[in-house]
Parts: structure tokens; sequence; C-alpha cells
């Protein structure tokens, strides 16, 4: 149990950067669900969130996102990125995307396609892509993710700032320049990152939430090890709080799977199983037929065996 779970600390920094689909079989009934229709293929955010990507016949189904407003961007290979704002978070929406010739943005859609498999190469389209259109947020964030990944924190920190000089108040550059922090072992200048990347975004930023619940995991986890139970109790306290609001933004985003698991986890650690029990319970519920769901079931089953 505790050995496979290991995986997930890694997973979770992907928030909002990759995602799996979620099948029809997963969703609940019809009602409570939005389906946008684009091209087959297509890659759908909402809210700055990435759902995954539609099928073959250009459908992907979400859960009820609840509230009133959202803003779906829709990308796909070849098409110029078009976004929509909505009213309802269910029903039907329609996205009809352009062909596009925008040397920029094919540029970055070479690097989206190669970026798995050759990060250098990756980069080299993102750096062409900025140069084409020097105030493409979206390159700018993606190359600074991409070097971070590779271990280039200097270039990271430097897409990052040349960001800065075209668009000083984006969110999602402050989130992302947390996680290079956090990355490169500065957790102080990390916390402050991910705080004003809340800040920036009005209370809304699931990364920089994630962030900040998987920095004060660890920071608990440590002080345990080191006999300090006051600060792994306040650590662990910080942390659940941080991974409950970042659940909370992501709805139903397929994301939301691994943060399911390491809070559960968390409040495991805490010796609070009904709130562990609540968690999972609730994981079940709105994905009952993941990968994941009998691994979650089996922690259930251990946790009532440790209750009273």
């Amino acid at each position: 149990m505790r050995v496979s779970r290991k995986i997930l600390f890694t997973l979770a920094l992907a928030v909002v950067a990759a995602s799996a689909e979620p099948t029809r079989s997963q969703l609940p009934a019809r009602g409570s669900l939005l389906t946008v229709t684009s091209e087959p293929g297509a890659t759908v955010w909402v809210d700055g969130i990435r759902f995954g990507k539609t099928d073959a016949n250009g459908e992907l189904t979400m859960r009820d996102l609840g509230g009133v407003r959202h803003t779906i961007v829709v990308r796909a290979d070849g098409f110029k990125e078009t976004s929509k704002a909505i009213t309802s978070g269910r029903g039907d929406v329609k996205i009809a995307l352009v062909k596009t010739t925008d040397p920029a943005e094919l540029a970055f859609q070479e690097a989206e396609r190669i970026g798995s498999q050759d990060r250098q190469k990756a980069a080299a389209a993102y750096r062409k892509a900025i140069g084409l259109r020097p105030t493409y947020a979206a390159a700018y964030i993606a190359l600074a993710r991409v070097l971070s990944d590779s271990g280039d924190y200097d270039g990271a920190f430097k897409a990052i700032r040349d960001l800065r000089r075209v668009a000083p108040q984006n969110v999602e550059a402050a989130a992302v320049e947390g996680r290079i922090y956090r990355d490169s072992g500065d957790d102080e200048k990390a916390i402050a990152a991910f705080r004003r990347a809340i800040t920036l975004g009005r209370g809304f930023q699931p990364e920089a939430y994630t962030g900040l619940g998987l920095l004060y995991k660890e920071r608990a986890e440590s002080a345990g090890a080191s006999g300090n139970f006051a600060d792994e109790t306040t650590n662990y306290d910080e942390a659940a709080k941080d991974l409950t609001a970042a659940l909370k933004q992501l709805s139903g985003a397929p994301d939301a799977i691994v943060l399911y698991q390491l809070l559960g986890l968390v409040y495991e650690r805490q010796k609070k199983f009904p709130d562990a029990l609540r968690v999972y319970n609730e994981f079940l519920e709105r994905f009952p037929k993941s990968d994941e769901a009998s691994a979650v079931r089996s922690f259930i089953e251990q946790i009532k065996k440790q209750m009273p």
C-alpha cells in the first residue's frame, strides 16, 4: 500500500499540465454533464485546468463544473487556439476551430508534440515560437516547465523573467516559478511564489495549492521522523488545507484522482480516519471505474481495521 503510493507525489506536480481523459463510464448521469464538441484529438481546458482530449467524434464530456461562468480553451494541431465563455457548467457546447498558418502557433504546437520525447528539441521550438511572437505567454510558460523538468533551473527562471517583461501579472507564471523553486530545493521562495500565484488568481490557482500541499506534507514527514510531533501536526494540517482547496478548484478534472489519494493519505498519517474515509468515499463516487478505484477500496478496508 505505501510503496505504490510514492508515485502519487510526482504525479501531483503535473496538475493542470497533463491529464488522462475521463471515459463516459466514469461519469454521472447526463443531466450533470458538460460536453464540448470540437475537432477530434483537441485538448480542452476549462478555467485554466486541463480536462483532457476530445475523442474520435470530437467530444469530451466532463462532470458538472458548478458555478455559472466558465472559460473554455481548445487547442488542436494545425488549428488556431480558440476560447469561448459559457454561462453554465452543464449542457452541450460546440467550438469550431479554424486552420492556422501562424508560424508562431505552429512552432508551439510542434514543441507540444515532441516535448515528452525530446525536451531539448521542444525547448528550441518554444524559443522559436517566442522569437516569432514575443508576447506568447503560453510558450514562455511551457519553456520554463520543460527546462525545469530537464534540470535547467537557471534557464527556467530566465523564461519566467522574460515573460514578466511582457505580462507582469501572469498567474500561471507565478505558480510555475514556485514549482521551479521547489524542484531546486528552495522551499521558502517556493512558498512565497505559490502564495503570490494564489493572490494574483484572486484565490483560484489549483497548481499553487497543490504545490503548497506537497511541500507541507514533506515538511510534516521530516518533522515526524525527527521526533518533532508538534511541527508534524502543524504541517499536516496545512497540507490538508491546501490539498482540499486544490481539490475544490479542480472540480472533476482527471488530476483530482491523484489529489484525492494524497489528501486521504495525509488524513491517515494524522489518524483522522473519519476524514480519510470521507475523502476516499467521495473519490469512489466521482471516479467509480477509474484504474485506482480498487486500490482506494483497499485503503478503506485497512482504515476500518484500525478504527475502534
